[in-house]
């Protein structure tokens, strides 16, 4: 395939257009830190556009736990010979906050985490942080916590060492090593709580949550608090072509799936599915990720409130003879580290959304790999409706490689390959994308369900 950029002959109107999208993008990253917060914004979005709960109805949706959301339409076609199937995932690389969390040391508060998701630990040092999650409390309650998002909050950070004093300690080590994960601790307090010896300011801090939010130090245990970066989506470079900001892996599919299952105009011809899962950063384990048996349960329920006898049986045969995309992001080749790419099969950041025949790693190994025909398939309705797209693979064959969702909806039966926009410093803190790859790749699902 020849290379060139997205943008070539794209009017004023068109980029206009791709920018429009967009913002609504960046509202989305602002409101959807947490896997929790993305699927109340989906439930929202898909509530105000006429889905119900009910699943007799023309449009359903279901949430799972508050950390997955399923989205269905009826189509022309009868459910029984398969639908039309989109699934990206909404949970991002992160810090957690351990269940016993909170200590003193030096006249500070602090709190212990643990990683969640393939992170860099070095780049959550030294910058701005938030906390968002929810306790769960002895008694039933449930207490909303968001601090470090607005402007009159305060914010949250991991100390770093200064340059005078790392040379042994970090500078001699791998990068991988330097930053132990035990020490990604939180800066939370330095007030002591007056009249108090022992650990006075862990109790200061104990006494403004209590205050506060009515909490006490037991109340972590039942706890989901999750540390995500203070900032905003920005618009990245001089001509705004960009959008830089936490968790666009995988929200960059999210969004426009999102969009593309509200946006349909008419009834499609085939049925179709939009699936927002959990824990994929962590190999979808878990009752919230894609291996789950949500998916199952909801279409056997659909099948049911249609009235079809052994609804499980006629469940099984539908996922076999649906189609699939695994909506998920792949890396861009990076300016400054080429080499990590062959370049002849890697993706470019605005060379629209990326289509990725297999994922795994080395030897193909963890990988789903779409069949030649169903490729064929996805060339034909891309090049239909004038979609701007690219192949790509995630790095050299000894050096990257990854997993997706993809392989969990072929054991199904289902064709299914890989689709998204690529990214530039994925699994940091600052990810970013090309506007044109996140406005071609809601073009894309949108005719995919729309076929």
């Amino acid at each position: 395939m020849e290379r060139e950029s997205g943008w070539k002959g794209k009017s004023k109107e068109a980029i206009g257009e791709v920018f429009a999208f967009c913002e609504g993008y960046k509202r989305f990253l602002d409101s959807a830190k947490t896997e929790r917060e993305a699927a109340a914004f989906i439930e929202r979005s898909l509530l105000d556009n006429g889905f119900v709960e009910a699943p007799s109805a023309p449009k359903v949706c279901r949430v799972n736990k508050g950390k997955e959301v399923i989205a269905f339409r009826k189509g022309r076609r009868d459910l029984s010979q398969g639908m039309r199937v989109i699934i990206a995932h909404i949970d991002a690389p992160r810090l957690d906050l351990k269940q016993n969390p909170l200590y003193e040391e030096i006249d500070l508060a602090l709190l212990r985490t643990h990683y969640y998701g393939g992170i860099k630990k070095y780049q959550w040092l030294a910058m701005p942080l938030a906390i968002h999650g929810v306790v769960a409390k002895a008694d039933g309650s449930i207490v909303t916590l968001t601090l470090g998002e607005d402007e009159s909050d305060p914010v949250f950070s991991i100390d770093d060492l200064l340059p005078h004093l790392s040379r042994k300690h970090q500078d001699e080590k791998k990068l991988s090593e330097a930053i132990e994960g035990e020490k990604l601790t939180i800066l939370f307090g330095s007030l002591p709580l007056l009249g108090e010896e022992k650990d006075p300011v862990k109790k200061g801090v104990l006494h403004l949550l209590g205050e506060r939010y009515g909490l006490s130090e037991e109340d972590f245990v039942s706890a989901e608090i999750e540390i995500v970066p203070a900032f905003k989506a920005r618009d990245v470079g001089i001509d705004r072509s960009m959008v830089g900001a936490y968790g666009q892996d995988d929200r960059a599919s999210a969004y426009p799936l999102l969009r593309a299952i509200t946006d349909l105009e008419k009834e499609p011809s085939w049925p179709v599915l939009a699936v927002f899962a959990d824990k994929e950063e962590i190999g979808s384990e878990g009752n919230t990720g894609a291996q789950s048996h949500f998916v199952q349960i909801f279409v056997e329920d659909v099948l049911e409130a249609l009235g079809v006898a052994d609804s499980g049986r006629v469940m099984r045969r539908a996922l076999f003879r649906s189609k699939g995309v695994s909506a998920d992001v792949n890396g861009a080749i990076n300016p400054t580290f080429q080499e990590m790419h062959e370049k002849q099969n890697a993706c470019y950041l605005g060379g629209g959304i990326c289509v990725t025949k297999f994922t795994g790693h080395m030897g193909k190994v963890g990988a789903n790999d779409a069949h030649a025909e169903y490729v064929a398939e996805i060339r034909q309705l891309l090049a239909k409706e004038e979609v701007i797209w690219q192949t790509g693979e995630l790095g050299k064959i000894d050096e990257g490689g990854g997993g997706t969702v993809a392989k969990f909806l072929a054991q199904y039966g289902m064709d299914i390959i890989d689709m998204g926009a690529p990214l530039l410093t994925m699994h940091s803190p600052f990810e970013i994308s090309s506007k044109l790859d996140i406005f071609e790749s809601y073009r894309a699902f949108k005719a995919f369900f729309s076929a």
